[in-house]
């Protein structure tokens, strides 16, 4: 996680301007309490601005806690800085009508929206909404209709700094769900093997008839910090993998499993992550799974739903997909069944069920938090997907 400090600044500029004009705002009106409140308000902004500025976030060195404290003085900062702005926004429209009622709406806005932030942070993160979902697929062998697949994705174990009890809540709810199968699909932590070890023996809790099965996101590639040498980053990444295996799960890299019931079968592809950033697209499906055009039901698990339609459509006949990565950005809003994220800005296929034909996608919008630690909307989610034959 890496700040510039340009956009450092223009933040402080930005601060600086607002609190400068509220405060002589509630001086000119009386107001001289609340003009210190303020003040206060706009010191604690630019003590954080400078501890997230000096403190040196990307290194390898630093603790993880550390490195979570680090998240949330930034999100305080923003906290901070996004009522005021749009409480300014709000006053400005109404001073622009002459309203009477500018400062009180103003006041209503930065109070509502710093509440809808810090329940994000303190309260959605803890929470977990299960997901049923029912997929037909023509190709389904008979003795796999009713076959339930837990999908788990985004966990960022680091978020929690040693926490367990949330870890714990999720996978005792992946269990009570008793699967076939249950598939992780990526980013385990966010900077580095450490951050998973408290985790260890509620990992190997994790069980399903047929096992668990996993692959690494782009945060499990080490990348998001500074090593010493290339080889400290390689053995990290390594660890991460060798402990993933050791609690009994079958880590899918670029590789295949064959799942039996009787003598029919279906095919479990596990690819590398495949990402649409340079140097991210690791997965080579060809390797996977050399008969990618078989008769097989076959399933990919990939970290990045982006692999879909720039991979998987156009090289394969693969019937589904399991992706996570985008974590619908942490923000999402519902109105009854419309759903709208910031990440469909970037990302097409950014949450839920999608399908070309009669070949599907499932985006889980993961569980955990990377860079703001919250959830706004974005509720965790553990899915369980049906798989059904097509009538």
């Amino acid at each position: 996680m890496k700040i510039h400090w340009l956009w450092l600044i223009i933040m402080a500029v930005l601060c600086i301007a607002i609190d400068v004009y509220i405060c002589r705002r509630l001086n000119r009106n009386g107001y001289r309490w609340a003009m210190v409140m303020n003040a206060v308000l706009a010191l604690v902004s630019a003590g954080l601005v400078i501890a997230i500025g000096v403190l040196p976030m990307s290194s390898a060195a630093m603790p993880n806690g550390t490195f979570v404290a680090c998240q949330y003085m930034l999100y305080t900062f923003f906290a901070i800085l996004a009522p005021k702005s749009l409480g300014m926004a709000v006053y400005g429209i109404g001073r622009w009508l002459k309203r009477r009622w500018a400062a009180l709406a103003a006041f209503v806005v930065a109070a509502l929206v710093f509440g809808i932030m810090w329940w994000g942070a303190i309260v959605t993160p803890g929470t977990l909404e299960v997901k049923e979902v029912v997929l037909e697929f023509d190709r389904l062998p008979q003795a796999f209709d009713g076959y339930r697949i837990v999908q788990w994705s985004d966990a960022h174990l680091g978020t929690y700094n040693g926490r367990t009890a949330i870890v714990e809540k999720q996978i005792n709810a992946i269990n009570a769900l008793d699967a076939d199968m249950i598939c992780f699909t990526g980013d385990l932590v966010s900077r580095e093997t450490i951050e998973a070890l408290p985790y260890r023996d509620l990992l190997s809790r994790l069980h399903a008839r047929d096992g668990v099965f996993s692959v690494l996101g782009n945060h499990d590639y080490d990348d998001y910090v500074t090593w010493d040498d290339e080889r400290a980053k390689l053995d990290d990444r390594k660890a991460l993998c060798d402990l993933q295996n050791a609690v009994g799960w079958r880590l899918l890299n670029d590789d295949y499993a064959l799942i039996r019931r009787g003598n029919e079968q279906i095919v479990l592809i596990g690819t590398e992550n495949f990402g649409d950033r340079p140097g991210e697209k690791q997965g080579n499906l060809a390797k996977a799974y050399p008969g990618l055009r078989d008769s097989n039901f076959k399933i990919q698990l990939q970290h990045n739903p982006y692999a879909w339609r720039a991979n998987t459509l156009t090289n394969s006949n693969i019937d589904l997909m399991l992706a996570g990565h985008t974590h619908a950005w942490q923000l999402m809003i519902k109105i009854g069944n419309w759903r709208w994220s910031p990440a469909s800005i970037r990302y097409p296929e950014w949450g839920g069920a999608y399908n070309e034909g009669s070949r599907w996608l499932y985006v889980n919008i993961g569980t955990g938090m990377v860079g703001p630690p919250m959830r706004i909307g974005a509720t965790p989610e553990i899915t369980v997907i049906t798989l059904k034959q097509k009538k």
